[in-house]
């Protein structure tokens, strides 16, 4: 897939993390349900792997459908089993070489300039800019849009709906959104409360100036 076009397309990721795995799957389900294309579930959720399984079948060969947390190669290459065709890393450890070797475009996490030429360096299809809540939030993405105006940035952690607007304002390319989204949904919460959050992080992303 190409991930930058769809985070340019889409400009919203959500982030499911839950530690009940049918939860997390009906959230998974509810979030494509409601035009959320771009998911990814982390591995740090608990039958992480079985649910990126499920939710493939559900979805279907075609939706696109990510791993976060990915570190390791080892992560990688069992996203990829289980049925992610991306892969969203917190850092450049290895699982950033070995999900591109499978063909897993991958959304690095970054924060810092000389970690953002690293990225680059390696190909990376876009930037997590993580975390951004506790690194200065919108002021702290614009400063580094004068040294990398044309970096494919993502912003993530502590994206709430006041900082998705500015975030996407300062130039972001999308934004990841766990929590905020999710709520407690992956752990069992409402279904219907996550379909109301997520419309209304479906119309911030379209909103924003392209």
């Amino acid at each position: 897939m190409d991930l930058t076009a769809a985070l340019a397309t889409h400009r919203l990721v959500a982030i499911v993390r839950g530690d009940d795995p049918d939860a997390a799957l009906r959230t998974v389900l509810a979030l494509a349900d409601e035009g959320v294309h771009l998911v990814e579930v982390s591995l740090s959720g608990k039958d992480a792997l079985s649910v990126i399984e499920r939710a493939r079948e559900a979805l279907g060969p075609d939706r696109p459908l990510g791993a976060g947390t990915v570190l390791t190669a080892q992560d990688a290459r069992a996203a990829h089993s289980a049925g992610a065709d991306f892969a969203v890393t917190p850092g450049l450890g290895d699982g950033v070489r070995a999900a591109q070797e499978l063909g897993m475009p991958v959304l690095a996490g970054v924060l810092t300039p000389t970690e953002i030429i690293a990225a680059r360096a390696l190909g990376v299809a876009a930037l997590k800019i993580f975390p951004i809540a506790q690194s200065g939030g919108a002021a702290y993405l614009k400063a580094l849009r004068g040294p990398f105006p044309d970096a494919p940035f993502v912003p993530v952690g502590g994206i709430d709906k006041v900082a998705a607007r500015a975030c996407l304002a300062a130039g972001a390319l999308a934004v990841g959104v766990g929590s905020p989204l999710v709520g407690d949904a992956a752990d069992g919460g409402s279904i219907t409360a996550l379909r109301e959050r997520a419309r209304l992080f479906r119309t911030i992303a379209a909103e924003a100036t392209p």
